[in-house]
């Protein structure tokens, strides 16, 4: 257990805190956006690879599952939906959900990222092009599901490009 904690999900945990860093400092936007965004860029590469690979029903099917799969994400990244900006409330309430996700669903982020290792191996179907669904369908589970659970789990950033500034500031006027 403590080698699973120590060489797999603490790094992977850093590492999702160090992707949420940049992004936050490239866009401006909350870290909650960055899986999401994701997710898009995910589908929208299937999409293309689908293009390529898929014609006829299939690939009518595959189209409509990847936009399907895409609402939730188009719905989240909405003007209007995240209601604020990133500020330093946004930043509390990430940190105490990141907090609790972090202590409370290890194993099942070590289930899901085992999962995703396995999934891509595990699929076989005698039709081709079912095949090709099903590979995509595993890919579009690895590529999303554990950097979604790795997101929510790992230390947002502070608000802004000086947000330690900021966020000392806070600790000093409530202090």
């Amino acid at each position: 257990m403590e080698f699973l904690n120590r060489y797999i999900d603490l790094p992977l945990l850093r590492g999702g805190s160090a992707a949420m860093r940049l992004w936050h400092k490239q866009t401006g936007l909350s870290p909650q956006t960055l899986s999401p965004s994701w997710s898009l860029i995910v589908v929208l590469a299937l999409m293309a690879a689908s293009g390529l690979l898929l014609n006829g029903p299939i690939y009518a099917f595959a189209i409509g599952t990847l936009f399907m799969l895409s609402v939730p994400s188009l719905r989240f990244l909405m003007p209007g939906r995240m209601g604020r900006n990133y500020d330093i409330r946004s930043y509390q309430a990430l940190a105490a959900t990141a907090t609790r996700k972090r202590e409370s669903e290890w194993a099942t982020r070590l289930t899901v990222l085992l999962t995703a290792v396995i999934f891509p191996f595990c699929v076989y179907a005698g039709d081709e092009a079912a095949g090709t669904f099903l590979l995509g369908a595993s890919l579009w589970f690895v590529l999303t599901a554990p950097v979604k659970m790795y997101l929510d789990a790992a230390e947002p950033p502070p608000p802004d490009a000086g947000g330690k500034q900021v966020w000392l500031k806070q600790a000093v006027t409530t202090a």
